[in-house]
């Protein structure tokens, strides 16, 4: 059955929802489609102590509000009154509807499992995994359980993350899962670029040693290969592996030319 509700009534922050941002030009065509030819598919809500919280339809809802703001009449909107056992249940429902609508992206994507096992419901984010995508297959699982432990470990620092490729993402976790997970952080606090692009080339030399690292013959022992050091305060010394060699990289306010100077004298003296 169809209802007819006040907008004003419909929170759609009450569930995490699993894309970062509405596309404007996607957004914008929407609402010229419901000016035109009026709301094809109802939003989907369920009912809470103080009103209705959005299961799905953001975009829709978004455009219905818009339009009722430019038109000055009171915003309603058509929906469906769901009735999901438990918030997990609500979020597959949110997962299942923007999967067959508008493909989320991969970041996207995994971050809703992230906040569904942060959410206290599951332990584990295989077990969020399986709850969010009971249908999808285990490779697939396995490739969202993986983007999701990326997020878990770089969440916040990256510029836009939700247009980073699958590929891209994968690459990150297999970084992680190599024990790079330190080195891929502090690149990303240490520099200074501000954008996607410049950041993945930053992290660029930190993922070719991770890939790497499993034909390094180099002897491992105990605390080594160090790949990170904090000589002085103010100082970060990262160790990259380049395609031309290795590079140590100095960061921090107290990484002057002058301690460049005495870096330099001290190779010198070692290398005689």
């Amino acid at each position: 059955m169809i209802h007819t509700l006040p907008i004003a009534e419909i929170d759609a922050t009450a569930l995490p929802r699993d894309r970062t941002g509405l596309d404007p030009a996607a957004l914008a065509e929407l609402q010229a489609s419901i000016a035109a030819n009026g709301l094809r598919q109802p939003v989907e809500v369920f009912q809470t102590a103080t009103g209705y919280a959005l299961i799905s339809g953001l975009r829709r809802l978004t455009a219905v509000t818009n339009l009722a703001q430019l038109r000055g009449t009171q915003p309603e909107i058509a929906a469906f009154i769901r009735t999901p056992a438990t918030l997990a249940d609500a979020l597959v429902a949110m997962v299942e509807e923007n999967d067959i609508r508008q493909n989320p992206s991969p970041w996207e994507r995994a971050r809703i499992i992230t906040t569904l096992r942060d959410g206290g419901d599951f332990d584990t984010l295989d077990a969020a995994t399986r709850a969010l995508y009971p249908h999808a297959s285990q490779a697939k699982r396995q490739r969202l359980r993986s983007c999701a432990m990326v997020v878990e470990e770089l969440d916040g620092l990256l510029a836009t993350p939700e247009h980073l490729s699958e590929r891209q993402i994968l690459r990150l976790s297999a970084s992680i899962r190599a024990d790079f997970t330190t080195l891929l952080v502090t690149a990303l606090k240490e520099s200074r670029a501000n954008t996607l692009e410049a950041q993945w080339q930053t992290l660029l030399p930190v993922l070719v040693e991770a890939e790497n690292s499993h034909t390094d013959p180099t002897p491992q022992t105990p605390g080594r290969p160090r790949r990170i050091l904090r000589p002085i305060a103010g100082v970060v010394v990262r160790r990259e592996m380049t395609r031309d060699g290795w590079v140590l990289r100095f960061t921090g306010p107290e990484a002057t030319g002058m301690l460049m100077e005495l870096v330099m004298d001290e190779v010198e003296r070692v290398f005689g």
